[in-house]
């Protein structure tokens, strides 16, 4: 496959210890809900084109998750499911992380693929190419 750059500036497909996958960019927005928002339905667009399933990871570092977001993220990830193999959630607080899960609950979405939340970024990439789980 030729790699490309998606719209939050990753290489696509990253290729990390003999596998491959991708990195959705959606740290350092801080405050600004409406960009993230924007890129977010960006790179659902952009994902949605290959005709393959990938690991994905997604770093939320130096964000604050509003309830917006947290709706978004979930119904965007919900859509793409078709798309995706694994989902690494990195760089969430405890405290976002049950809020993500309990909005998850609430807008009934359930995830046929593996999710897992990390605090480190290699740790989570390691996971996402391991075949197995």
């Amino acid at each position: 496959m030729n790699s490309q750059t998606s719209p939050g500036g990753s290489m696509f497909p990253y290729y990390y210890k003999n596998g491959e996958l991708h990195c959705l960019k959606y740290g350092s927005f801080f405050n600004n809900e409406t960009a993230l928002l924007t890129l977010m339905k960006e790179e659902e667009i952009f994902l949605a084109k290959p005709s393959i399933k990938i690991p994905v990871w997604v770093d939320f570092y130096e964000t604050k998750l509003t309830d917006v977001l947290v709706q978004e993220f979930l119904q965007s990830m919900d859509r793409l499911q078709p798309h995706l193999r694994k989902l690494a959630i990195v760089g969430c607080s405890n405290w976002d992380k049950q809020r993500i899960q309990r909005t998850e609950k609430r807008l009934g979405i359930k995830f046929s693929l593996p999710v897992k939340y990390f605090m480190n970024p290699e740790t989570a990439k390691t996971w996402l190419v391991r075949e197995g789980d």
